[in-house]
């Protein structure tokens, strides 16, 4: 279990990390995401002790560790960066660490061999770093960090130097990983598909702060504000701007529309944005709004169509029947069900 009690970290007066509160479960896959500069790196390395804590304590499994040195904290960690060396064979690489601690030829050999079975590398042991494709050198970076058997595995954007096809699958790899290892994962990245695929629990940052944290679907369904909605979801929610009509209806698009399951009451004339997301623009049936498709971007089984519905407004649907064309003027339908609301300083209006 790792335990982050109010964590703060300055450089000089600029405050990178800002009084974090977090706990992360034994056994747990936990995915720090947020925009570049947001900490989220900084909040890891904390964690291992690479960087120094302003204030603030940071505990793993029970214990203290603050001022712990690195290698005292039974902490892994794969960078971005393999850092592999170029002239030792995959099986001295991952080895290396257990050779410095003392251990002899025969368990170390055997230590790898075990750990290289988990990542299908047994094969490639005797190869060296320049012999290797990207994911198999980042296979060995994992391994590496395997064989010594630490407490919680920190990973540092380790997908990021790959191709998309190699992402997909070593998403996968690390999937498989934790589910055979069962030990702490923390891994940071701005991708948020990889947060989605991979992660128990997601942890959204920005400005060095937390802003919310939950399971991927729920982030999803049921984001506390205005930057989660837009962060959480691949093409992102649409925002509109909208104004009260009543209690619990808005006037958006030109369209008079109730929100039902609203337990706040709405002030009439109050500005709110309203969010819908891409999919939710092609439902069967439901409220109607016409638009004029500018774009399209064409996946094969589907399509997304980009357009306005409202000067400066624009607007982006999921789309699954047919071939769409530039020019064309659809009607999209949405459930009010769907509508997400949030007020003008960007939090949910539940």
């Amino acid at each position: 279990m790792i335990d982050l009690r109010h964590v703060s970290k300055r450089f000089g007066g600029h405050t990178v990390i800002d009084g974090v509160d977090l706990s992360v479960e034994e056994g747990e896959f936990v995915v720090f995401v947020g925009p570049s500069g947001c900490g989220k790196s900084t909040l890891l390395r904390m964690i291992a002790g690479l960087e120094e804590i302003s204030s603030g304590d940071v505990w793993i499994g029970g214990e203290r560790m603050t001022d712990a040195e690195p290698y005292d904290r039974g902490v892994a960690m794969v960078f971005q960066s393999y850092a592999l060396y170029p002239h030792m064979t995959v099986a001295e690489n991952m080895g290396f660490a257990l050779r410095i601690q003392g251990l002899g030829a025969a368990e170390r050999r055997r230590m790898v061999e075990a750990a290289a079975r988990k990542l299908h590398l047994d094969h490639l042991l005797d190869r060296k770093p320049a012999a290797l494709s990207g994911g198999q050198r980042q296979r060995v970076a994992i391994g590496r960090a395997i064989v010594r058997d630490p407490k919680v595995f920190l990973f540092d954007e380790p997908l990021s130097n790959l191709d998309a096809e190699l992402r997909v699958q070593m998403r996968i790899e690390i999937a498989r990983l934790h589910q055979t290892l069962a030990n702490t994962m923390v891994y940071v990245t701005h991708d948020q598909t990889e947060a989605m695929t991979l992660a128990d629990r997601i942890v959204v940052l920005r400005g060095g702060r937390i802003e919310q944290v939950g399971r991927p679907t729920d982030l999803y369904d049921d984001p506390d504000n205005l930057f989660v909605a837009g962060f959480i979801g691949s093409p992102r929610m649409n925002f509109l701007p909208g104004v009260a009509a009543g209690p619990d209806s808005v006037r958006v698009a030109g369209l008079e529309v109730r929100v039902p399951g609203l337990s706040s009451r709405l002030a009439p004339g109050q500005e709110v944005q309203v969010g819908l997301r891409p999919e939710h623009l092609t439902a069967t049936e439901g409220v109607e709004v016409p638009l004029a498709i500018e774009v399209v971007e064409q996946l094969g089984a589907m399509a997304y169509v980009h357009g306005s519905l409202a000067p400066d407004v624009p607007v982006v649907a999921e789309w699954r029947s047919g071939r769409p064309r530039v020019g064309e003027r659809v009607p999209l339908r949405f459930d009010p069900r769907d509508l997400r609301l949030f007020d003008r300083e960007g939090r949910r209006i539940r």
